[in-house]
Formats: structure tokens, sequence, C-alpha cells
């Protein structure tokens, strides 16, 4: 969930605090407080509780969405999640720069919410889906799938016949007596399959959906946190216990919404689930429009926006149409998502090696030593999160075609257990930090990243060996694994994440602290591209949305999960061997 000390920064982070934006048009009344808070805070966890449940919600549902009603196979599948998500990190950086200099915080959480709503009741309407087709001699049956997760069975329907198939790496075997014309049993040379998809309807409305929630979190994740921030001045000391009490919120929606979407997607149909995380980001927008008395003018622009245009437009309109103008090229992306890693990653290099070559060049001393430390963190962020975010695609078709599970539990359900373990364990690390603090033990910003990597790898060495030594005649793996490698990531974002945005503030040159925040979310980006390719190796075949070996893709998963999990470890041990060198060079800085 990637909690900040700044933002309680889950996911995607926010836009760095602005002391300019607690600017606007200002209450001269006294301060109105609830439980000693600022009274805006109310309205802002629960505008942000309903973001991340309509957000969280839709994520739930998402690959699995793919995979089964779209019909993609689960590389495709998984380079479209990996494709959204960079985007979806990237965006805050551009929201955050035009509420810094135009709008202002309030205005462009509004225009962000308004087009999430849009893009998640989008996601309601499925379409046809994708159709495959089994072809066995000159019959043609279409393939119908029925129930979710470990309980799918496969119909041969032909006109008015129908009958339950198995498909698998040796062939189609009906169940029962077959209906028709249909064999008992064709071996796997004795039959073709072809998919058809839905383009006319179901494709064009999926990735209008996906790409106006891309643009509404850029507008608006970049910006709630930093309304956040100026409900308090820069010393009072409420702020870090508001940003806690945010973060909550955080938490709160994404544990609610993992639960409730799914239920309803897995057991009523995709468009309820998708539907009810619309519902929830509607209730966040009417909160923070019903709920602007309370935060009495904090979160305005740095300058009052009356007379300003852009292009003879004035500011507020312009944006609105730039905002509704962006999500096409965004759609046109998202459906060729190969181009964004193709423009993304040469982006990313020369911005890192231009910072790098400033820094080498352009800086000295302290300044250049602590800046060569936040790159150094950063490049092993990239590898933390590519790891980590396999939660949202591999680890998630994992519990769909790989884990055992209750009959009342489905795939989606995994989703809550990384907010449901930091709710629960997140003040724990956190007093075990002032704990040690207080002792002078408090490990370093670079063994927390070290201790991180260590623990994803863990995670993922763990299911490896689940995958070989725990796994049933069906070849699903005890949920409880799964639980713990959950577990173990989420040990770890509690290692780094809390550190990360601090940690640039603190060691970066203060003229280009702005840059470096840039160049932290896109490198969150680029760990979301990373993801993409480590989950498509995890792929095998499916017909249908059904794996057609069990035991191949088992294989395959513990086969992946072995190489990152060691990789992780092993990139976490050699950062801690070197961390007394960063620590050095961070000059003073803990």
């Amino acid at each position: 969930m990637r909690p900040s000390r700044q933002v309680g920064r889950k996911h995607y982070g926010s836009w760095p605090l602005s002391t300019t934006d607690a600017g606007g048009e200002l209450s001269a009344s006294p301060r109105k407080t609830f439980l000693g808070h600022p009274r805006g805070l109310v309205v802002l966890f629960f505008t942000e509780m309903w973001e991340r449940f309509s957000y969280y919600g839709m994520r739930a549902l998402l690959v699995l969405y793919l995979t089964q009603h779209f019909l993609f196979g689960p590389a495709e599948a998984q380079g479209i999640y990996a494709a959204y998500a960079a985007m979806v990190y990237l965006m805050p950086v551009i929201g955050g720069m035009i509420a810094d200099r135009y709008l202002g915080s309030r205005k462009a959480v509004i225009i962000g919410a308004v087009l999430l709503v849009a893009g998640h009741f989008t996601m309601a309407f499925e379409g046809t889906g994708g159709k495959e087709r089994l072809t066995i001699g000159a019959t043609t049956y279409e393939l119908q799938v029925e129930g979710r997760d470990q309980n799918r069975k496969i119909f041969a329907v032909n006109g008015a016949e129908r009958t339950e198939v198995t498909i698998t790496a040796e062939g189609v075997t009906a169940v029962g007596t077959p209906a028709g014309a249909l064999p008992a049993f064709t071996p796997a040379n004795g039959y073709s399959t072809e998919k058809t998809r839905d383009l006319a309807v179901g494709e064009p409305l999926l990735f209008l959906a996906l790409s106006l929630i891309i643009v509404g979190v850029g507008f608006l994740k970049a910006n709630i946190s930093t309304v956040v921030g100026a409900l308090y001045e820069q010393n009072d000391p409420r702020r870090d216990g508001g940003f806690t009490i945010f973060y909550v919120g955080i938490n709160l929606g994404s544990f609610l919404a993992t639960a409730a979407c799914s239920y309803l997607g897995f057991t009523y149909g995709w468009a309820y689930g998708f539907g009810l995380a619309g519902i929830g980001m509607l209730l966040g927008l009417l909160t923070f429009i019903l709920g602007q008395s309370w935060l009495e003018g904090r979160g305005g622009p740095p300058v009052p926006v009356q007379g300003r245009s852009i292009l003879g437009v004035p500011l507020v309109p312009f944006f609105w149409i730039a905002g509704i103008v962006a999500v096409f090229p965004t759609w046109l992306l998202m459906q060729r998502h190969e181009i964004i890693q193709a423009i993304l990653l040469p982006i990313a290099g020369l911005t890192f090696l231009g910072v790098v070559g400033f820094t080498v060049f352009g800086l000295k001393g302290a300044e250049r030593s602590r800046m060569l430390v936040a790159q150094v963190l950063i490049f092993f962020s990239v590898l933390f999160w590519a790891l980590f975010e396999q939660a949202g695609s591999s680890l998630t078709l994992f519990a769909d075609q790989s884990t055992q599970m209750p009959s009342w539990f489905n795939a989606g359900y995994t989703q809550m257990f990384n907010p449901g373990i930091i709710v629960i364990g997140g003040p724990i690390v956190a007093a075990l930090w002032v704990w040690l603090g207080k002792r002078g033990r408090e490990p370093s910003t670079p063994v927390k990243f070290a201790a991180a990597l260590a623990f994803v790898g863990a995670g993922f060495l763990l299911l490896s060996w689940a995958s070989g030594n725990a796994a049933n005649a069906d070849f699903r793996v005890p949920l409880l694994f799964l639980f713990l490698t959950y577990f173990f990531h989420t040990v770890g974002e509690l290692c780094l994440s809390p550190v990360g945005l601090s940690m640039i503030t603190k060691l970066s040159v203060a003229r280009v602290v702005g840059l470096m925040m840039g160049v932290w979310f896109l490198s969150s980006s680029v760990a979301h591209i990373v993801a993409g390719w480590i989950a498509a190796a995890t792929a095998t075949d499916t017909v249908a949305g059904v794996v057609t070996n069990p035991g191949l893709a088992l294989q395959t998963y513990g086969s992946i999960f072995n190489t990152i999990g060691w990789t992780g470890v092993g990139v976490g041990v050699f950062l801690l061997l070197i961390s007394p060198l960063l620590k050095k060079g961070m000059a003073g800085v803990h």
C-alpha cells in the first residue's frame, strides 16, 4: 500500500506537500476541529477512503476480468495491467504540477474525481466479451464457461447440444455422456480452437474506462494528500497524526473494496463488482463537494484563477477540456500497450542519466554524495516494486489457477491480505522503529531498503517451495502459503515505503527536490513495466480462460518465483553489505 510519512502513500504516492497550496481564499474565522484535528480531515478521510475503495475494488478484478471475460491470454492480460499501472504512477506527476502552478489542489481533485466516476461506471459495461470456439472434425462448438476460480466448468455447445468438457494438454474429454457428435475423447492433435474478440463495443469501452481512470488518478491522487497537508501549519504537532488518520482511510477503503467488489463480481457478475467501485467513487466525489466549507479554503491555487487564461480559455474550463482531451491519446496507447514501454523506458533512462550527470559534474561534497545515495536507493526500489507489484498480476492469477481455496473464497479476496496486514502490523512496525530509535539502534534508510528486498524475495521463495512440495493432486497450493507470501511482502513494504519519499526530500538538493520526486515516481512506472515482464514469464496456455495444463502452470510459477525470490534476497544482502558506504554518503542524514 506504500505508506509515506508525508502522504500515507498507497501504490502510487502523491505530490510533495506544497507550502503555497495552503493559499487561496483561506477562512478568517477560528478553526473548528473534530477530535482535535481540523474538520476538513474528516472530509478528506472519507473522500480518499471511497477513492481507494473504487481503485482497489476494480484492481482486484481487472486481470481476472481480462482473462476470463475478454479471454486475453495471461501474458497479454498482464501486459495490459502493467501498462495501466505504469500510467497510473506517471500521471500524478503531471497532475501535481498543474495543481501547483494553476488550479490548486481542490479543483484538481474535483476534475479527477469526475473522470474516475465516469471510468469506473464505464467498466461496468461488459459488452459480449471474447468468444472461443472448438472445432473437432467438421463440427464447431462454442465454449461457454460457468463458475469462478477452481469451480469453473467448460461446456461445448452446438445448437441445443451442450456437454461439459475438460480441456487439458492431453486433449478434450467429455464429462459424462457426450451430446450429439462430440467424441468422448479427442487427442490434442485432433482439435483446434479459435478466439474472437469483442472489438465493436466491449474492448473499446474497456480501454476507454481504463483511460478515464488513468487521467482521473493523475488529477486526484497527486493532490488530495496536498490538501491534507494544507490543513495544518508547517510546524503543527498534529500534522503527522493527521496523515496517520488519513492513511487509515486509505487502507480501510482498500480492505473493504477487495471484499465487497470481489464478492459481487464473482457471485453476480463483473458488472456488479465494477459498478460498486463506481458507486464508491461517486460517494467520494459527493463527500468532497459537500464538505468544501469544512476545508476552509485550504488547497486553493497559488494565485487567484479569476482573470487568468490559457489560449484565451479561462483556467478552470481549460483544464476540464484538457482532462477530457487527454483521455483520447491515453485510450490509443492502452490499446497498444507495448508502445507505452517503448516510450517510457527511454525517457526514464535519459532522465536518470541526466540526473546522474548533474550530480557528478554540477555538485560537490556532501550535496553530491547525498544525491548519489538517493539515486542508488531509487535504483534498488525499482526491483522491490517490480517484485511487490506482482500482487495485481501474477499472484492474482496464481490464486486463480494454482491455489486451493475454500468454496466461499475467491481469487479477488487475496487482495485483502495486504491492507489487512498493514492495518494490524503498521502500528507495530512504526512502534518498533520508535523503540529502536530511542536506543540509538534504528536501522538506517539503506538497511531498511535491504530488509525490504530480502522480505519480498523470501515471500517468493516460500511460494516456490510450496509449489514443489505442498501442492495437492489438482496442482493447487494451500491458501496459507499465499497468505504468508503476502505477509512477507507487506513487512517489506513497511520497511521501505514509509521512508521512500522522505528519503528523497532529505537527500536531494533543495533546488531539484521536485525533479527528484518526479524521478521517484518515474521509477515506479518503470517498476511496473518490469513487473509486467516478470508476470508474462509465468503465463501458460489457456482455453476459454482455463489453464489446460495445471501441472505445467504450477511448475512455471514455482520456477519464476524461485528466480525472482533469490534475486530479491541476493540483492538485499548486497545492499546490506554496501549500506555502511551509503550511510557515510548520506553525510549525517539518517
